[in-house]
């Protein structure tokens, strides 16, 4: 990987479309796949690609998760930078931060501009920007190599959806030379089939004027609402690079529990050892297409089912009580299903409650 780039890391998700799912949980951390957490794909994704290092982003509840990154991502080769916390973080736990430095941030392009100190410098070409709620794997190094070849002042990764998902997401529309021409954040009338895959670098210098312009202006304090469009109007060189394969954003708990379907479809939108390894990593796992007491779904080595499970995800920890009935769910880390219960279409939390989603839950019969 060239050096001179500087990787960030948006983690500032509450969770609060996730409903119970996101309950006492930042949404970065909310479980996947039965291998990993969200915030996994991007940090995973940053060590293939050769990254020594990621500057975490995040306010919210940021001692609870350099706590937990510190512990996971913390390996030879490879670190989460902390920011202003990182040094006295990592001199002991009497050192650690109680709250968070400076005003709060409002919004991506904030959490940019406040920790400028840690993200532009001499020794700074370039920054990338991560996010911590997709679910992709991809290889930053073409992305960097093509940015700095074509002189671009931002290049941003793409890809191709169906048009009526578009209004979701940053549309965006390129020349026939490839560079942007248009960009409109959750557009009422698409009028493209690209989007914004929410992940790009940046030419560290134009960025840093961008945001000193923007900083203390009437704006929303958004990379896609504020920085790109002024970046757009202002002329600068912008270039698209397409995302190929899977890559998905979780913006609800409805997404949530339908990519963990896909996952186990027919064609999986991921196989399951592209997934990080973070939960319980020391557990085996895999897609049973049939056995005892299973169909088609991802289960752990240390499942205890004496049920039934069916196109379903399962982390490590789980047990599903005798003549139960999982169909189209997930069950996070732990999950007990008592005997005789019938679920369908649900998320059955650590403590056992279930987030529903189509379908009553019922348990011996009766809806609770």
């Amino acid at each position: 990987m060239a050096e001179g780039v500087r990787a960030v890391l948006l983690a500032g998700g509450e969770g609060r479309r996730m409903g119970r799912l996101g309950h006492g949980r930042l949404k970065p951390l909310v479980p996947y796949g039965g291998a990993c957490r969200l915030i996994d794909f991007s940090l995973a994704n940053a060590d293939a690609s050769g990254l020594e290092e990621v500057l975490l982003l995040s306010q919210y509840e940021e001692r609870q998760l350099m706590d937990d990154l510190y512990g996971t991502w913390w390996r030879p080769g490879f670190r989460v930078h902390f920011g202003p916390y990182d040094q006295g973080y990592r001199e002991g736990a009497g050192h650690r931060p109680a709250g968070p430095a400076g005003p709060p941030e409002r919004g991506t392009a904030d959490a940019l501009i406040r920790k400028a100190p840690y993200i532009f410098g001499p020794d700074t070409s370039d920054v990338l920007v991560l996010h911590a709620d997709h679910v992709y794997r991809f290889d930053y190094g073409p992305l960097i190599e093509r940015h700095r070849r074509t002189g671009a002042a931002l290049t941003l990764a793409y890809q191709r959806i169906e048009r009526r998902y578009v209004h979701l997401f940053g549309m965006v529309e390129f020349d026939p030379s490839g560079q942007l021409t248009g960009f409109v954040e959750k557009p009422a009338e698409p009028t493209s089939d690209l989007v914004f895959a929410a992940f790009c670098v940046f030419d560290a210098a134009v960025l840093h004027r961008y945001l000193e312009k923007l900083d203390g202006s009437r704006w929303q304090h958004d990379i896609s609402r504020d920085v790109i469009p002024a970046m757009l109007a202002g002329g600068e060189r912008i270039l698209g690079h397409e995302v190929p394969g899977h890559w998905e954003d979780i913006g609800t708990v409805d997404r949530y529990h339908r990519s963990h379907l896909a996952l186990v479809d027919s064609r999986p939108s991921l196989p399951l050892d592209r997934l990080p390894r973070t939960v319980r990593p020391g557990v085996a796992r895999g897609l049973v297409v049939s056995a005892p007491g299973i169909a088609r779904s991802v289960v752990p080595a240390d499942l205890a089912n004496r049920g039934r499970i069916e196109r379903s995800v399962a982390f490590p920890g789980v047990r599903v009580g005798a003549g139960a009935i999982v169909r189209r769910s997930v069950l996070l880390p732990g999950a007990t299903v008592p005997a005789g219960a019938e679920i369908d279409s649900a998320i059955v939390l650590e403590d056992g409650s279930v987030q529903q989603l189509e379908t009553p839950y019922t348990h011996g019969g009766a809806s609770v």
